[in-house]
């Protein structure tokens, strides 16, 4: 049912993810090296004050919370062996052919259109930063989702700087 005085909590929204992150060992500083690792190729002059205020502008997007909140929130419940078989399963031991933390992934990187679309994919097959060091933890942890939300978090704050100087 549509509570018509239901008021978006864009506040904490942004405190959850941000929480979430760095509970994971994740800042928005990793987030930005991997975007600025990205343009700088392209943004010679690209400074980090720049890129950490685009980053700060893409995690305070809605559609970037929703999206990663839920992924977030899957990877906490998958750890803590909250969610029935053989979802858990299938979330614990990232498999490959699941494919819904990619969907939610490109639901974030397509904010900025296909250049966030074709960062992300190039951040997800490279794997670089800390994304290369989620995808690749041994930890026990799931990290099925936020080794994607932070590549496609990444990937649009790339798009982000592209628009901005082209």
């Amino acid at each position: 049912m549509n509570n018509k005085s239901f008021k978006f909590p864009d506040t904490k929204a942004y405190n959850f993810v941000i929480e979430a992150l760095k509970e994971r060992g994740v800042t928005p500083d990793d987030i930005s090296r991997i975007a600025i690792n990205l343009q700088k190729p392209f943004i010679p002059n690209l400074s980090m004050e720049e890129v950490r205020k685009d980053t700060t502008n893409v995690l305070h997007k809605r559609e970037v919370l929703n999206n990663a909140m839920v992924g977030l929130e899957l990877d906490r419940l998958a750890t803590a062996g909250l969610i029935k078989e053989p979802l858990e399963s299938i979330i614990m031991n990232d498999s490959g052919v699941f494919g819904v933390d990619e969907g939610i992934a490109l639901n974030i990187a397509n904010i900025y259109g296909t250049i966030g679309i074709t960062n992300y994919g190039y951040i997800d097959r490279d794997k670089t930063g800390i994304v290369k060091k989620l995808d690749e933890s041994k930890s026990g942890a799931s990290n099925t989702f936020i080794d994607d939300i932070v590549g496609a978090i990444a990937s649009a704050v790339s798009a982000r700087i592209a628009h901005r100087n082209n």
